[in-house]
């Protein structure tokens, strides 16, 4: 445990900042995992909307410094080419 007050306030900080960027991680997964839900089911409308809804909480949790930038843009481009390939492959 930290015995100066100055560590005991960056434990507090770090401790907020842990949940904060669980719970902005959860999110992202959760779009993530609808994309991929629709995209499983073949549903093309569906995919295209999860995907519309995906991209900008990944976008935003990569500008808040959760995840970086190009963690994010990966993640982005790789949903976006999975939708591509399932609406040619219908």
């Amino acid at each position: 445990m930290a015995n100066h007050a100055s560590a005991q306030k960056r434990d507090r900080q770090s401790k907020v900042r842990r949940l904060r960027n669980r719970s902005n991680k959860s999110r992202m997964h959760t779009a993530i995992r609808h994309v991929d839900d629709a995209v499983a089911a073949g549903a093309g409308d569906a995919a295209m909307a999860a995907l519309k809804k995906a991209m900008p909480v990944i976008q935003k949790i990569a500008s808040k410094g959760t995840i970086h930038r190009n963690t994010a843009s990966r993640k982005i481009s790789r949903l976006t080419k999975r939708v591509n390939k399932m609406l040619a492959a219908v």
